[in-house]
């Protein structure tokens, strides 16, 4: 909760972020947006500061002093307009604010040079001083710091200028003092209001970023949490084959369909001969090799439609939608006969892998796949009571 504050502390006086990196990341985040605000002030205040050359005609007629100010005028004009360019193409207002910060000492100065030219119209100019100072604030994009100065600057040089060279009162002087020093104050309050708010609202903003991003991180995570507990729940952790409720799952689903259908559908249980023998021979390790090598065989055998999990110690037990009987005896004979090829382990001699293997086949009216299973199991040890490594064919499917 500190850090957070110390990231959102922004100075009373100059309106910035008291973390550098913060400050650095609010100025680049508005980059473009004052580039483009900066090059239309600059354009339109060079407009109407070079319009003002039709009341120094008025004024001075073509006399000395108003070709000095058209000059001076010019000058600043072209100026801004260069650096308006400038700015547009290469202004970055987080590394190069002194930049930014030309053009109103530029436009200061201008002002200030048209006292001596222009005494008699004092009063007028006091109004397009205030009025500038006001835009140096508000309208041309820029730190509060830069803006201060130059309003500054151009307030301390006009009233120096007005006491030179327009030999005004000391109480005009002090009272256009006090209207400078307040248009400097409501201009700096008003900046510096807008650019403490303008920060509170980026950072509201980063931290909302911020907090959607853990968000969807944790999204993910948890996602990948899930899939792994659907993949524990799913998978058999041993053989990589279905789990037997995932394997419940999909077979009554594809034996619903085979109603539907019409289709016949085929059921093996298969058993793996003599394992317990395995275990006590070799251990449990190779017992364990064992089953995950026939579970290999099995899946390689099967159609991808077929549907095989693990049904409990060294029985697997195997789905076969639109299948016949005769088609399920014979991919029980070649699964048989691939288990029988199977190269063994090191050390595992004299060891002959075999399987029993029991078919049922589902009857057009039934719909319990309990009951399929059962009778599956009963044929399978029929089979293994006829002497094992055979293929037994339930009676009721024949």
């Amino acid at each position: 909760m500190s850090s957070l504050k110390t990231q959102h502390h922004v100075h009373w006086f100059t309106g910035q972020f008291g973390e550098h990196s913060r400050e650095s990341m609010y100025r680049k985040s508005i980059k473009t947006r004052v580039r483009f605000e900066s090059c239309l002030s600059l354009v339109l205040v060079s407009l109407i500061f070079g319009m003002f050359a039709i009341t120094d005609y008025h004024l001075l007629g073509l006399s000395r002093e108003y070709y000095l100010l058209v000059t001076m005028r010019i000058v600043v004009v072209s100026l801004c307009l260069f650096l308006a360019f400038i700015i547009g193409r290469w202004g970055c207002y987080s590394r190069k604010a002194w930049l930014h910060a030309l053009p109103l000492w530029i436009l200061a100065t201008g002002i200030i040079l048209i006292v001596p030219l222009r005494p008699e119209s004092l009063f007028t100019q006091v109004t397009a001083v205030v009025v500038a100072t006001m835009a140096f604030y508000l309208l041309i994009p820029n730190l509060l710091i830069v803006a201060m100065f130059a309003s500054l600057y151009l307030s301390m040089g006009f009233l120096v200028s007005a006491v030179l060279f327009a030999e005004i009162a000391p109480v005009v002087t002090l009272r256009i003092a006090l209207l400078l020093i307040m248009t400097n104050v409501v201009g700096f309050c008003a900046l510096l209001r807008l650019e403490i708010l303008q920060r509170k609202q980026f950072a509201l903003l980063q931290e909302e970023r911020d907090q959607n991003r853990l968000l969807l991180k944790e999204i993910a995570h948890r996602k990948s949490l899930e899939a792994q507990l659907r993949m524990v729940a799913e998978r058999d952790a041993l053989t990589g084959l279905d789990s037997r409720s995932h394997f419940m799952k999909r077979a009554k689903a594809l034996l619903q369909r085979s109603r539907l259908e019409k289709v016949p559908f085929s059921l093996f249980m298969i058993d793996v001969d003599h394992f317990k023998s395995i275990n006590d021979t070799w251990g449990h390790t190779h017992g364990d090799w064992v089953l995950t090598k026939i579970a290999e065989v099995c899946a390689q055998s099967l159609r991808p439609t077929d549907v095989i999990g693990r049904f409990g110690g060294e029985e697997f037990v195997v789905a076969l939608p639109d299948t016949s009987p005769k088609d399920a005896q014979i991919v029980a004979e070649r699964l048989k006969k691939e288990v029988a090829t199977l190269p063994l382990k090191e050390g595992m001699s004299g060891l002959c892998l075999s399987v029993t293997i029991g078919i049922a086949l589902a009857h057009p009216e039934e719909g319990d796949l309990e009951s399929l299973i059962t009778r599956a199991d009963q044929t399978l040890y029929v089979g293994k009571r006829n002497g094992r490594n055979r293929v037994e064919m339930s009676r009721d499917s024949c």
